[in-house]
């Protein structure tokens, strides 16, 4: 599989949107508060964000249109995994089901942290 190739960047379409569904999933579990409401709502934002704004990546009109793009992902990125680390700390929900959330945010973080050293260390694009 080929970092700069069509099936990797489907792969990580595919990542990115399983990964909302999830987040969105897994957000119906959690107990109304106002607290709670707050987190869900940041990270429903932020979760939904990152595969957006890929997709958008992809078709952006310039280099520097697609830098800002995958610049966003890799934030919102860092910030979900910020809101599922809360929801850990605090056992708001300690299940198997967020544990894999919290990892996936991490490799997606890491991803898109290192698709932005490429971006920007390479001149052609």
């Amino acid at each position: 599989m080929k970092e700069g190739g069509k099936e990797y960047n489907s792969n990580l379409e595919e990542r990115t949107f399983r990964f909302a569904v999830d987040v969105i999933k897994f957000l119906k579990t959690i107990k109304y508060s106002k607290e709670n409401e707050v987190i869900k709502y940041q990270l429903a934002k932020a979760s939904t964000s990152i595969g957006a704004n890929y997709e958008e990546a992809q078709g952006a009109f310039s280099k520097e249109d697609f830098r800002y793009k995958m610049s966003i992902c890799f934030r919102e990125s860092k910030e979900a995994n910020y809101w599922l680390r809360i929801l850990k700390e605090v056992d708001i929900s300690n299940n198997k089901k967020l544990d894999d959330l919290i990892r996936e945010s991490h490799e997606l973080k890491n991803i898109f942290g290192r698709i932005m050293k490429k971006i920007y260390f390479r001149k052609d694009v």
